[in-house]
């Protein structure tokens, strides 16, 4: 097999992200015949088929959706390369979507969109702040943040590290109603629950609090709601170790009881990780994260 020419290359890249000739023409700034001839030629280079028409559109083969990923690999590098011999290797732009909880988005994103506004500052990072695990596979983000290893074969995902979340209340709140350190005392006590369905009630004996719903006395379904109620003085929330260290009137409470534990994982789509600004942003919350 003869190797594969550049420009061949461009035009299966082309003509697999926009389903046509025609505007895969366009993109490039070919006529449609060339653009024709070059995906002909790269199909009889690797001797498979690429693409099957389906009406007008041109739909990717098994063999063209495999092949896919590791040309854009190729493309990607190819285009580094370009950067690096012109002196543009900061000239990267684009927009890169974020999902995190609220917390995480509101409390230690800003310190890594810092970082990254200083390298790459043509990037654009749009925060997705939603507990809910966005589908990475449907494209709602490019990059999520979450608590739990990815299952999905076609996400990939970095353990940055282990984190730790303990219980707080508020100065004010410790002067009114004394300081429990104990699962013992922690039941003559109020505190914030997360929903009225019994899941966060739930979660809370499992660590050791054996609390009925008579301890709620608020609820709020959004981490960064209840951080500031008990901030207020309205009860004992959970909240991150890392978070809870920068909010210097908050104090931690129950230190009988051990911290709860859970890993943070970025994870992206296979396919996303191979474009350079989505590398850049990957990169940077793994340096601010861990």
């Amino acid at each position: 097999m003869d190797t594969i020419d550049w420009n061949q290359l461009k035009a299966f890249l082309a003509t697999a992200e926009t389903g046509s000739l025609s505007a895969a023409a366009r993109k490039l700034g070919l006529t449609q015949p060339t653009l024709s001839r070059q995906v002909a030629a790269i199909e009889r280079r690797l001797e498979v088929t690429l693409f099957e028409r389906t009406g007008k559109v041109l739909v990717l083969t098994e063999t063209g959706a495999d092949l896919l990923e590791h040309a854009r690999a190729m493309g990607t590098a190819a285009q580094d390369l370009e950067l690096a011999a012109t002196g543009r290797s900061q000239a990267v732009e684009g927009t890169v979507s974020v999902s995190a909880s609220g917390a995480v988005a509101a409390y230690l994103l800003p310190r890594a969109l810092h970082n990254m506004r200083r390298e790459a500052p043509g990037i654009t990072v749009d925060v997705i702040a939603s507990d809910a695990l966005s589908d990475l596979r449907l494209r709602e983000a490019d990059i999520a943040i979450r608590h739990m290893r990815p299952e999905q074969p076609d996400l990939i995902g970095r353990l940055v590290r282990e984190a730790s979340a303990s219980f707080y209340a508020s100065k004010e709140w410790i002067r009114g109603h004394g300081h429990p350190r104990t699962a013992e005392e922690a039941v003559e006590h109020s505190f914030i629950g997360a929903d009225r369905a019994g899941r966060h009630l739930a979660f809370l004996r499992h660590h050791g609090l054996i609390l009925t719903p008579a301890n709620f006395v608020h609820y709020a379904d959004d981490t960064i709601v209840s951080w500031e109620l008990a901030r207020k003085g309205l009860g004992i929330s959970t909240m991150m170790d890392d978070i809870a260290r920068d909010t210097p009137e908050m104090v931690r409470v129950l230190e009988a009881l051990p911290p709860i534990r859970f890993p943070i994982w970025l994870v992206t789509h296979r396919e996303l990780h191979t474009a350079r600004r989505i590398r850049i942003v990957f990169d940077n919350l793994v340096q601010a994260l861990g």
